[in-house]
């Protein structure tokens, strides 16, 4: 049975770093992902990775300032977040395995990261 397990969230102030971690279990998959969903908001796409690495897309609100990763010997996704900013407070999901539509299929349970102002 395939899981998605994040870790690495907690609260930072506004400046601050954290990094994100997204280990995959039962099987690797063509592409990953993480989403967020900020208190009273829908569930937004923040960046996403193919296998090879070779492709990379991120939300304009995150564009240099987070970078996605992948460590294929251990089967986990990071998402590195520098320079927060009290608005990317959200409780943070990893996704994988899109289907043709671009839906993903296999969901983690989400941490959350809080930032302060």
């Amino acid at each position: 049975q395939v899981q998605l397990t994040e870790s690495g969230g907690g609260l930072v102030q506004a400046g601050g770093s954290l990094r994100l971690s997204c280990a995959a279990s039962g099987r690797t998959f063509s592409k990953d992902a993480w989403f967020r969903q900020a208190p009273g908001k829908e569930r937004e796409f923040v960046a996403s990775i193919t296998w090879t690495s070779s492709t990379r897309y991120y939300a304009d609100s995150v564009k240099g300032r987070f970078t996605i990763s992948r460590d294929k010997a251990v089967n986990t996704v990071y998402l590195q977040m520098n320079s927060l900013k009290p608005e990317d407070t959200a409780v943070y999901y990893c996704a994988a395995d899109p289907d043709l539509s671009g839906n993903y299929q296999k969901w983690g349970q989400g941490t959350q990261g809080t930032v302060s102002s």
